[in-house]
């Protein structure tokens, strides 16, 4: 019997597709050791992004076409994550610890950014990373509220908060420091300091992810934040409107101008099915997001539908992913949360950290 060979292997591996980073796994850099002991053969692939949803399938598929070549007598295959930072705007740094931040962000308000942004951040944890929330909101705080959470932040050292926790996320809003009915009658330059105190003044710990909430629109305040914030990579949500995505397309252009890669397109309210009988109805339009998407060559991240126990759900401080775990609506937030985590792993990586630092002494 001819000897097998890492050829053989590899060519099996090309037939496998990572859907989300649109590659076969040899093309994509995920296999990251083939080693062949006679008749077995353990393949080691590495995901540059979260996705304990989706490793199982390609796994079964690496046993299916591995099994396939001639002489392979078994096939073990092993997985890991390795989340790394990438790159953020050219005139800042990467925040210590947090690898990377992801702003969620909507030209206008109403279209479910503040859902989509917490079922995201809950999504990317429920894949397999450590994740953050931050509220950016500072005028209409509503994470506390769909996260389910109460209270006020502890500070250990009296300059430091550490943020408050549920479901396995981390978050902090300026809704945990004032009363919830209290009005924030603030100035610009106030707010942008505001939110700037709330990032870099948090104990986030190690994280992959910080999942920021924006403030709807498209003014100074949003672009100060972008100017100031070191993103890796935005989200746009909007819904299928006409009206929706013309502000949505000011929001996509407002981070092309401050050199922030948009990974890509959330549609809300795409579909909506009736509670009683049944029927569906795009009442806002249909393919808005996908046509925005193709305009500008950016990702079409997924379409989520009206829903009246999404809305139920974040009103309850139980959002969608924790609440229906199994249901349709968490598996295409999860969808979501793995091309937008896959969107970033193909971007450019930070390497800040890689570099010694040099200091020059005078003798």
């Amino acid at each position: 019997m001819a000897e097998l060979s890492r050829l053989q292997i590899e060519t099996a591996l090309k037939e496998i597709e990572d859907r989300y980073l649109e590659k076969d796994l040899v093309a994509a850099g995920e296999v990251k050791d083939i080693r062949i002991d006679g008749d077995k053969v353990c393949v080691d692939l590495l995901f540059g992004y979260p996705a304990k949803g989706y490793v199982g399938e390609v796994e079964a598929a690496v046993r299916e076409h591995v099994g396939r070549v001639p002489g392979v007598a078994s096939v073990e295959v092993g997985s890991k994550v390795q989340i790394v930072a990438h790159a953020v705007q050219r005139n800042l740094k990467p925040l210590a610890g947090i690898k990377n931040i992801i702003a969620v962000a909507s030209g206008k308000g109403g279209v479910g950014k503040s859902t989509t942004a917490v079922n995201l951040a809950l999504a990317l944890a429920a894949e397999g990373a450590s994740v953050g929330i931050l509220d950016a909101d500072i005028y209409g705080p509503s994470q506390p509220r769909m996260l389910g959470i109460a209270g006020r932040p502890e500070t250990k050292d009296g300059r430091m908060l550490e943020p408050m926790e549920n479901y396995g996320i981390k978050a902090m809003s300026i809704g945990f420091l004032i009363d919830e009915e209290t009005p924030m009658i603030w100035r610009g330059p106030m707010v942008t300091q505001a939110l700037e105190q709330l990032l870099s003044e948090t104990r986030w710990g190690e994280l992959d992810y910080l999942v920021i909430d924006l403030p709807p629109g498209t003014g100074d305040i949003q672009l100060t934040l972008s100017q100031k914030i070191p993103v890796s990579g935005a989200v746009i949500v909007t819904t299928p409107q006409d009206i929706a995505l013309l502000d949505a397309r000011k929001g996509l252009k407002m981070f092309e101008k401050v050199e922030v890669p948009v990974l890509g397109i959330v549609e809300n309210m795409s579909l909506h099915i009736c509670s009683n009988c049944g029927h569906e109805e795009r009442i806002f339009g249909e393919g808005g997001g996908q046509r925005m998407a193709d305009d500008y060559k950016v990702e079409f991240l997924g379409a989520l539908p009206l829903d009246i126990h999404i809305r139920e759900q974040v009103d309850g401080g139980k959002p969608t992913v924790v609440a229906d775990p199994d249901g349709r609506v968490t598996e295409i937030y999860r969808e979501v949360a793995r091309r937008t985590a896959a969107q970033l792993a193909i971007k450019a990586k930070d390497f800040s950290s890689k570099f010694p630092n040099i200091v020059i002494q005078n003798s």
